[in-house]
């Protein structure tokens, strides 16, 4: 009986010293509900909304590394091979206004060559709504125009100036008709040399305050489109105009682009050049920087033929009234998704060097 009566004693005492700890056991918080990534397909793939906010972010970019064979814009050049490694980021955002998107896009780009350290350049970053862009991008008389054709070396004979700040209004009727106005940088900060791709230039910037304009107009109907676009050099005082026809059949697409320059025995920044001094110094040591530009005027075609969803083959050929001839061709192959393997090779007759070069360059880039 005592021992019986000792175990239900403790048995008690156990249940009223748990009865008091359970009166004071902390109760842990219910975790808070989770808010999940939504997708934002208002604006094309890829977009998703920030947590807690109605902006939509976009991120995305690219690794690119390529070996290069010679230089088709240094026709002095004896570099064997130069390989060359480049990343990029995308970040872009979308908010939707009463005056429609209100936009921005950032490119940071990284490149590293052979023998050298990393450089980093902020490629594009602006701001655009309501049609009107304003921020760093490329100027409108390429952009506007599509470029001079699906190669890398499109650029060869000079079609117009990369990354500049502007303010542009781009207008689209909706009906095949469009058109561009853009108020561009002039570079006129960086004394003496030369905004349209030829460093060994200089120009006259004092004083000067004054943007470079840019405008143009285009149609496209059905397989068809027809565009043309000028610029003004403010500080040279003279520019240059393109008009450009394209046409896409299905089992190729063509164009034709043709350019005039104001006065063919200048260079300005709508019809400057992006080759060495080289280009334009005769055998005898003369230097003539006109020669290294179009002169008067440009032509530059082009063909792109799709082989199938993985291959396609282009075409370039550019001449001018210096009589600089360029042609380039490339294969580029799509073996999966968002990889490309790019080969390319590029000949340049120098018509006043007497001379003549011939390139390549072997490309990988992953896009993400």
């Amino acid at each position: 009986m005592n021992i019986k009566s000792l175990l239900l004693g403790s048995a008690a005492a156990l249940a009223a010293v748990s009865g008091a700890h359970a009166a004071d056991a902390i109760v842990a918080a219910e975790p808070e509900p989770l808010e999940y990534v939504r997708i934002c397909d208002a604006y094309g793939a890829g977009y998703f909304f920030i947590p807690g906010t109605e902006t939509c972010l976009k991120i995305g970019g690219k690794v690119r590394t390529e070996g290069e064979w010679y230089n088709a814009y240094n026709r002095d050049s004896h570099q064997g091979t130069l390989w060359h490694t480049r990343a990029e980021l995308n970040v872009d955002t979308a908010t939707d206004t009463e005056y429609g998107p209100l936009k921005t896009e950032t490119i940071v780009r990284w490149d590293w060559n052979d023998g050298g350290s990393t450089s980093t350049n902020l490629l594009w970053s602006y701001i655009s709504l309501g049609g009107f862009t304003v921020g760093k991008k490329d100027s409108q008389y390429n952009l506007y125009m599509g470029y001079a054709g699906d190669v890398i070396n499109d650029d060869v004979i000079y079609d117009g100036p990369y990354e500049l700040n502007q303010l542009t209004y781009e207008y689209d009727g909706g009906n095949g008709f469009s058109a561009v106005i853009s108020l561009e940088d002039s570079n006129s900060a960086t004394t003496g040399s030369a905004s349209y791709g030829a460093s060994w230039w200089t120009d006259d910037k004092t004083n000067h305050y004054a943007p470079d304009v840019v405008a143009g107009a285009g149609f496209k109907s059905g397989a068809w489109g027809f565009k043309v676009v000028g610029g003004y050099d403010s500080i040279v005082e003279e520019g240059a105009i393109k008009a450009r026809v394209d046409a896409d059949f299905g089992a190729f697409s063509a164009f034709l682009m043709g350019g005039w320059n104001t006065d063919g025995d200048k260079l300005n920044k709508y019809a400057g050049t992006n080759q060495d001094v080289s280009a334009c110094t005769a055998p005898n040591g003369t230097v003539n920087a006109a020669k290294c530009g179009w002169g008067d005027w440009a032509l530059w075609g082009g063909v792109g033929v799709p082989v199938n969803d993985k291959l396609k083959w282009n075409l370039q050929l550019a001449y001018t009234d210096s009589k600089m001839f360029e042609a380039t061709t490339n294969i580029k192959f799509r073996p999966v998704k968002n990889l490309l393997i790019w080969p390319e090779l590029t000949y340049v007759h120098y018509d006043y060097a007497h001379d003549d070069t011939v390139s390549g360059i072997l490309r990988f880039e992953r896009n993400f």
